[in-house]
């Protein structure tokens, strides 16, 4: 019997809070308890697999600190070797699954990463925890129950998010819309319009998605509703015709379109991936219901999610051991690779400072120490509105020299040069930023200066030289390329230099301008160098 099914029969309400949501009661101290403890346990572990005694150089640490002084930071070419032949009896414990991911378009393989049966365990139970925050209103309430109804617009295994229906489905009984066995033969626009005749048919109760993704379908749901006769209203249920016919009548009142929160009514919306705050204002609108944002990766797994006030985000104790590395010293790493970043733990955050998150998988993962790429925020150490005591974060972005759209790409400095050079164009030098619309859609801007010959004879333009990199773009990178088959969107925008912007930048004296994602106030000394003498900006 599945273990919350039989509690939701038995109307275990409180058990199943407690044993679910318990950790937001966790102190400091005791949340670090738990840390400490599950960290030794997986040292100890750790270093008697072969994989273990390569990364910790055959040495078996006593304590956190002598693993923290011993082990290095770690990065993807670390365990490469091991993973990628899927070298299971070098790991820990024997992989359960593989999960796979991008490392980076148009250069390296796909990544895969181990999960072992402990690993899917702990995923299980706090992925049941997301689903009863995303419907919760207040401390200990929620409305999950048997036979939910999931519409779920997230990618199939092999992908991480592929494993949240096979987790909750080992849990309780829930129906996904479509069925996840029909779903990973469709298409995303075959999984989207099927989901949603079967919603309009039986009802919805939960939507899941990545951030941008489910803003995408949403504005689709609208659309797809938006026809149809009365044979499509006999399909449905009485109680969704009858919503149908007072939505469209109501829409045509407010002489407004059709909203998926005219149709239904959601018991939890949950989001994941980057750029989730370009979108829940949008989703809120359309649905009528705010967001619950939660994060999930293929190598740390899922490690944190809001709660019912959707103001911030509280890492689960018993997936990873979290270490920190403050921007400062992060952006010194980036301009000096012999600098090696120091660390804090859970218990020593800042709020208000922003930090580049460091993972050691527990339960047997095969990750330790590794910077995973993503940057968080310090929200708060103690929050009046959850009665938390435990520091909780907001996700602010990948790390500057990776520009994440949507949550879809992984375009880092060796993936445009690779573009520039394979598409022959007449680039001297660039930088590209990650921007905003005035929408708060995000996009990648590339700053190009051209060779003065293929300037002055008007064989490259702005529009040109999108055009190509945008081609190319799609041509070495699969996710750049879904970007615009799923979302319909180009993030692409193209600015010219004037000849000579970088040499004027670096003759004024200003400090070394990174390529990827430059300091906001260095961005700003540059751009003012674009200028000619006589003040002619920029194509």
């Amino acid at each position: 019997m599945k273990h919350l099914t039989e509690r939701l029969k038995k109307k275990q309400y409180r058990e199943i809070w407690e044993e679910y949501c318990g950790f937001l009661d966790l102190n400091m101290k005791d949340y670090m308890m738990i840390q400490n403890r599950l960290m030794m346990e997986q040292i100890n572990q750790y270093a008697k697999s072969s994989l273990g005694k390569i990364i910790m150089k055959g040495r078996i640490p006593s304590s956190i600190e002598e693993f923290r002084s011993i082990v290095p930071l770690t990065t993807y070419d670390d365990y490469a070797d091991i993973l990628l032949l899927k070298q299971g009896d070098m790991l820990p414990e024997e992989p359960i699954i593989w999960i796979q991911t991008t490392w980076e378009g148009g250069r390296h393989p796909v990544k895969l990463a181990p999960y072992s049966r402990s690993m899917l365990d702990t995923f299980r139970n706090n992925v049941v925890t997301c689903m009863l925050l995303s419907t919760s209103r207040r401390k200990g309430e929620f409305k999950t129950q048997n036979m939910d109804k999931i519409l779920y617009g997230l990618a199939p295994l092999p992908y991480v998010t592929g494993l949240f229906p096979v987790a909750l489905e080992e849990a309780v009984d829930v129906r996904f819309l479509p069925p996840v066995k029909e779903a990973v033969d469709m298409t995303f626009s075959q999984r989207n319009k099927e989901g949603f005749k079967q919603a309009l048919k039986y009802g919805m109760d939960y939507f899941f998605g990545l951030g941008s993704v489910a803003y995408a379908v949403s504005l689709s749901l609208g659309s797809m509703s938006g026809g149809g006769g009365i044979s499509s209203l006999l399909k449905c249920r009485p109680d969704m015709a009858l919503r149908m016919i007072r939505a469209k009548i109501r829409c045509h009142n407010e002489k407004r379109s059709l909203r998926p929160g005219d149709l239904f009514r959601l018991k939890g919306f949950m989001v994941a991936g980057t750029d989730n705050c370009c979108y829940k204002d949008d989703l809120e609108k359309l649905w009528g219901v705010r967001p619950m944002e939660l994060f999930a990766g293929t190598e740390p797994s899922l490690i944190g999610t809001e709660t019912w006030t959707r103001n911030g985000m509280y890492f689960f104790p018993d997936t990873c051991f979290y270490e920190f590395i403050t921007e400062k010293n992060m952006i010194r790493n980036m301009e000096d690779p012999t600098f090696q970043p120091p660390t804090c733990l859970m218990d020593e955050v800042v709020p208000g400072e922003k930090y580049e998150l460091v993972i050691s998988v527990l339960k047997g993962g095969a990750f330790v120490r590794y910077r995973v790429g993503d940057v968080y925020r310090c929200a708060g150490l103690e929050n009046k509105e959850d009665d938390t005591h435990i520091p909780r974060f907001e996700y602010v972005d990948r790390i500057p020299s990776i520009i994440d759209i949507g949550g879809f790409t992984r375009i880092s400095e060796n993936s445009i040069e690779h573009v520039i050079a394979l598409s022959g164009l007449k680039i001297r030098n660039w930088i590209a930023v990650k921007e905003y619309t005035p929408q708060k859609r995000p996009y990648m801007h590339l700053y190009a200066e051209i060779l003065p010959g293929a300037l002055a004879s008007g064989a490259v333009t702005k529009e040109i030289l999108k055009e190509q990199l945008s081609t190319y773009f799609r041509y070495v990178d699969q996710d750049y390329r879904d970007l615009k088959k799923i979302l319909g969107v180009d993030p692409l925008a193209v600015t010219i230099l004037t000849c000579g912007t970088f040499e004027r930048y670096q003759k004024a004296g200003n400090p070394p301008l990174r390529h990827m994602n430059p300091d906001s106030h260095e961005l700003k000394n540059f751009l003012r160098c674009q200028f000619t003498a006589s003040g002619r900006s920029v194509r």
